[in-house]
């Protein structure tokens, strides 16, 4: 059995197939960690998230903002945006196979074993492994209820608070814990972000950094594979961390890693963008 992660799909069905028959994957062998923002941007939003259903059983995915966006506009909470390409799923009969696969999925996902952690935008410098987990099963477990989804997709959006308080409570707590796992790039050492900057390293404001390159992050030299971030290029230099995403979407490549042995495969097969 060989595992593989992938970087951001937003949609771009025919870079991930053309990666996947590269190393000959076998969803009845191998496994595929996917690093979220599955849907919206790219070409094929709807087929991509019919192929990950297909193969759900070799599937272990984390959500990123773009995915929650869906929900939230399948919920008729949030209005679809200029550049979203979701519209074929919320018109496809099977809508609801798709969309209620999807609310299951983790915003975090660890591997004991490997000691790899999987995450869609990062792991604030001031959780330890223990704390971000805990912290993800509270949005996990809104996701999940019925009478709660609502309350949360409509209460996500927002950047404040712009810092964790273990006395946030409500839909402000899960907020701001969902701007660390889905949409976090700049921060303080004590968490504080900045959600405004979305350029390379350098791009930080005054007093910000990227946040796995805080000193006393509490996830040091544990393996983090994440995405979110185009403009890094795939480019971190802290150990063990892993950047995905490469920017398919806007014409970069799409990026596999092979968990295990560290390579890396990139595709830039041509895409159709509306």
């Amino acid at each position: 059995m060989a595992l593989y992660a992938v970087g951001d799909i937003q949609g771009c069905l025919r870079p991930l197939q053309c990666l996947l028959e590269r190393v000959a994957f076998d969803p009845a062998q191998d496994q595929l960690w996917l690093v979220g923002d599955l849907v919206n941007r790219g070409p094929q939003s709807l087929e991509t998230l019919r192929f990950l259903y297909s193969i759900r059983q070799a599937v272990t995915c984390v959500l990123g903002n773009h995915d929650l966006h869906l929900l939230a506009v399948a919920h008729n909470i949030e209005r679809l945006k200029k550049g979203d390409t979701l519209r074929e799923i919320l018109d496809a009969p099977d809508r609801a196979d798709l969309l209620d696969w999807l609310r299951l999925q983790k915003l975090v996902h660890h591997d004991a074993e490997r000691r790899a952690t999987l995450v869609h935008a990062g792991i604030p410098p001031q959780w330890s492994l223990t704390k971000a987990l805990r912290r993800a099963a509270e949005v996990e477990e809104a996701l999940r209820d019925d009478a709660r989804l609502p309350l949360f997709l409509d209460g996500m959006y927002g950047n404040e608070p712009a810092k964790w308080h273990k006395d946030l409570h409500g839909v402000t707590r899960l907020r701001v814990i969902t701007n660390y796992f889905t949409r976090m790039r700049f921060c303080k050492a004590d968490g504080t972000l900045d959600l405004k900057s979305k350029e390379g390293v350098g791009s930080a404001p005054p007093g910000y950094a990227p946040w796995f390159s805080h000193p006393q992050r509490k996830m040091r030299g544990e393996t983090i594979i994440f995405g979110h971030w185009a403009a890094l290029e795939g480019n971190c230099q802290e150990p063990g961390l892993y950047a995905l995403d490469t920017g398919c979407v806007w014409g970069g490549a799409m990026t596999l890693l092979n968990v295990d042995s560290g390579e890396r495969h990139r595709c830039t097969c041509p895409k159709e963008h509306p």
